[in-house]
């Protein structure tokens, strides 16, 4: 990952590239086929993030990574 995109992350969200590489971690063996463990995961990163998910945002959050319908690396990159 180049530091050009943790920047860009971090100008628009507040959440520093540290605080980003630490969950990355946290999860890197997290079962995201789980829904109580993907809700965990949504709520940690809106709680970094100081941005309020709501529930309906949250379940299609959740069906997403349950069924594995995640964006490319290269999308994400694209909004940021």
């Amino acid at each position: 990952m180049d530091r050009g995109f943790f920047k860009n992350v971090e100008k628009s969200t507040g959440v520093k590239q540290d605080d980003i590489m630490k969950l990355v971690k946290s999860v890197q063996n997290a079962d995201l086929s789980d829904e109580k463990t993907v809700r965990k995961l949504i709520n940690r990163v809106s709680k970094m993030a100081k941005k309020p998910v709501s529930k309906q945002t949250e379940d299609r959050l959740v069906q997403s990574i349950i069924n594995k319908q995640i964006p490319s690396m290269n999308d994400i990159k694209k909004k940021f």
